[in-house]
């Protein structure tokens, strides 16, 4: 039974069955981990209700019951030849001038200022936008800093996709309905294959991941479950190579 499954009415059920078109996956794939760090799972595992306290974007334990499916996923690309990419949330000022009144800290220059931030709320952020160590990020690993939701927004990411040959991006990470949803909307933008693994998706609200999945599974890629995406990076994928 698919995670959405009891949220739909017996009418969506039906059409949904009579519209989905099966979607396949090309060759060429890298992984892509979406803003797995500190921010949005807390320092350690704990209750979201505690976990917001420490910071307010946390989706708590069950992000931290995700880790280890990304580890696996990540750890299992890397022996295939599969890149793997990691992004967050830019951690790097954009002008001197700014970084003096704590602003301009994680935004497009072209925005209207943010509000000034104290020293504190500054090393915060920062401690906050690293990647969770339990993930195994490796050396030979990418790194996107973005701005917005998507990781393709204003990145490296479609230019380096382009060089490794890649036709299919495996998304995890977070939050299902924010930045997973809109990276998948864009990797259909570019005609990419794009599939999400479940188990290493989360959210804060269970209705928002249940439903982005649907979504993303009807119109923009494919929901794979962590046994099938293990499978297809094993079987039915071919390493990537730098041009």
């Amino acid at each position: 039974m698919a995670v959405w499954d009891d949220v739909l009415t017996g009418r969506d059920r039906e059409l949904y069955e009579r519209v989905l078109v099966e979607r396949k996956l090309g060759h060429r794939p890298a992984v892509v981990v979406i803003d797995v760090n500190y921010a949005f799972v807390g320092s350690h595992p704990m209750p979201i209700e505690e976990a917001i306290e420490e910071y307010r974007t946390s989706c708590g334990e069950i992000g931290w019951e995700a880790i280890p499916h990304i580890r696996e996923l990540t750890d299992t690309a890397r022996e295939m030849g599969v890149p793997v990419f990691y992004s967050t949330a830019i951690s790097t000022p954009y002008n001197r001038g700014s970084a003096e009144r704590g602003i301009g800290w994680g935004q497009d220059p072209g925005r209207p200022p943010k509000k000034a931030k104290s020293a504190a709320e500054i090393q915060k952020q920062i401690e906050g936008n690293k990647i969770v160590e339990e993930l195994g990020m490796q050396p030979g690993d990418f790194l996107i800093e973005k701005t917005g939701a998507s990781v393709f927004l204003g990145t490296p990411l479609v230019s380096q996709l382009i060089d490794l040959g890649v036709d299919t991006v495996i998304l995890c990470g977070t939050t299902t309905s924010g930045c997973v949803r809109a990276t998948a909307v864009e990797a259909s933008n570019y005609n990419l294959h794009a599939a999400i693994v479940e188990e290493g998706t989360f959210d804060r609200f269970e209705i928002s991941h249940k439903v982005s999945l649907l979504d993303v599974n009807a119109k923009y890629g494919r929901v794979m479950s962590q046994g099938e995406a293990l499978e297809y990076l094993k079987t039915s994928s071919e390493p990537s190579i730098a041009r």
